[in-house]
Order: C-alpha cells, then sequence, then structure tokens
C-alpha cells in the first residue's frame, strides 16, 4: 500500500522542494443518470482552494492528445515532458497526485506518469476530501515553480490497443476487466458512448467497488484481496487489460492490482469510447 500516502504523512511534508503536490481533478457532469456528459476542467475549484504548494494538472486538455476524435488519448511524449516539466516535475522530484472527489483522476495522473517512465509518484489517500477532513490549512495562492527537464521515456507494454483488444476477442487467451458501473457493464440504460454494452469476454470489477464513496478512501488491503483475489490469482502469462469508457476509471483498477502484486495490468486507453465508436466491433448486453 506504500502507492498511497495519507494526508497526516503528506503534511508533514510540505515544504519539501523535492516534492511537488498536483491536483489533477476534472468532473464528469451528466444531465441524467448515465447519460452523455460533458467535461469540466477542476482549475476553478483549485483556484478557489488547493493544498498548500499544489500545482494544477490539466489532464483532459493539456495532457491529453488535441488531435485524437476521442477523449483523454494519451498525449505525445513530447507534450507530456513539456507540461509536466512546466509542473516542477524532473530528475530527484517525488510527486503526489490527488483529486477534489473522487481518485480516478489522482489515478490517471499516477497511470499517466508510470506510462511515461516516472515512478517516484504516490496517490493522496481520500484526496482532498480525506485532506478537508482533518481540517489542514487550504491555500488559493497562485502557484510558481520553477520549471524542470522532464524526460518521457513511453512504456508501450502498459498499453492495450484496439488491435491488441480485437486479437483478445478472436481467441487470444486474456481477461478483460471492465471498470464501469454494473448497470454499464450490462449495458443497461441510456449510454455514455456510441452503443451500449461491454467487450465480449470481460468481468465486472467497478472501480466504485475498490473505494469507500463516503471518504474516497481506497479500501483495506483485505477487502481489496476479497474483491480481487480471482484476478490477482490468475495465471502471470494471461494478460490483464483493464478498460472503461475513456481510460480513466479504469486506472483505479490497474492501480489496486498493482498494490496487490499485479505489475503486469495493462490499460486498453481507447476503452469502450474507441470501441463501441466501430460499428464492426462486437458488445454484449445483458
Amino acid at each position: 500500500m506504500e502507492m498511497l500516502i495519507d494526508a497526516e504523512s503528506l503534511r508533514s511534508q510540505l515544504g519539501d522542494p523535492r516534492l511537488r503536490v498536483i491536483d489533477s481533478t476534472a468532473f464528469l457532469r451528466r444531465e441524467f443518470a448515465d447519460g452523455p456528459y460533458s467535461v469540466e476542467s477542476g482549475r476553478e475549484s483549485y483556484n478557489r482552494a488547493h493544498i498548500p504548494g499544489a500545482v494544477f494538472a490539466d489532464i483532459p486538455g493539456e495532457l491529453s492528445e488535441p488531435d485524437s476524435p476521442f477523449r483523454f488519448t494519451l498525449p505525445s511524449p513530447e507534450r507530456f515532458a513539456r507540461v509536466m516539466g512546466g509542473l516542477g516535475v524532473g530528475p530527484g522530484v517525488r510527486v503526489v497526485a490527488y483529486a477534489q472527489q473522487s481518485p480516478i483522476w489522482a489515478c490517471r495522473m499516477w497511470w499517466l506518469l508510470r506510462y511515461f517512465g516516472f515512478d517516484d509518484v504516490r496517490v493522496l489517500d481520500g484526496g482532498l476530501t480525506a485532506w478537508r477532513q482533518e481540517s489542514y490549512e487550504l491555500s488559493s495562492e497562485e502557484m510558481t515553480v520553477e520549471p524542470q527537464n522532464f524526460e518521457a521515456c513511453p512504456r508501450p507494454e502498459l498499453v492495450a490497443t484496439k488491435h491488441d483488444v480485437i486479437a483478445v476477442t478472436g481467441g487470444q487467451v486474456a481477461c478483460l476487466v471492465n471498470a464501469l458501473t454494473p448497470q454499464a457493464f450490462l449495458g443497461l440504460g441510456p449510454g455514455a458512448y456510441t452503443r451500449p454494452g461491454r467487450i465480449p469476454g470481460s468481468v465486472s470489477v467497478p472501480a466504485q467497488s475498490l473505494l469507500d464513496v463516503e471518504t474516497w478512501r481506497f479500501r483495506s488491503r483485505d477487502e481489496l484481496v476479497g474483491e480481487l483475489s480471482e484476478l490477482v490469482d490468475t495465471d502471470p502469462t494471461v494478460p490483464l487489460i483493464a478498460y472503461c469508457g475513456g481510460g480513466i476509471s479504469a486506472t483505479v483498477d490497474v492501480f489496486a492490482l498493482l498494490m496487490l502484486g499485479r505489475d503486469d495490468v495493462v490499460l486498453y486507453d481507447g476503452s469502450l469510447t474507441e470501441w463501441s465508436a466501430d460499428p464492426a466491433l462486437p458488445l454484449e448486453i445483458g
């Protein structure tokens, strides 16, 4: 569980010049449950109140590929390096990522850094909710940091492409892990993507089932083991591919499985946004 840090431990480290705290928040706004959503930056609420010394990372904007037809697509190494360097992340720096509400965005920040070769990053357990519960100081100060030289070294083995997943549905042995809600897994109700349903052969591990949604903390290790034991104990030669709607919620599953020792889980970054947009690809409902 050393991939997590609690609010008290983080507070004790504030002021360390080697520490970079990153607010990674975005909000998915839906007019009705399970319907189409709009993406709202968390920058405005960050400006009102953030952990002292924290900088803001714009995942849907600056840290997604602008020329992709799909939201949240991995940015180029050059783009990622420029943005992270501008946020003060580089050699000798350690990062704590947090979100104002659900940790899906902090986990996405963790995953992006890991994908681009940066490992010294933790997620604040409970995020800003936990920080507020402790009545710790908040800041509205605009942060300026000294730019660093971030070297992006992509790890393509951490990503599954659409063609990788097509190979799985065509008979290649692998385990597809769907991180969406049970209702979305079954394809019930209004859909947020081009077509409802799940990729054939998927198992359901909702990201929220790994969290205490009252506190936004991860469940205890014993509870995670109980929830994920079948996946943790699968044959290590069988790939585990996590996906969701746009590659955000599934990073919670990747994070939790890595905490339990499965460091081989890959993310289908395009997820259902890409898959459902291709009418030739199958989806299961029910």
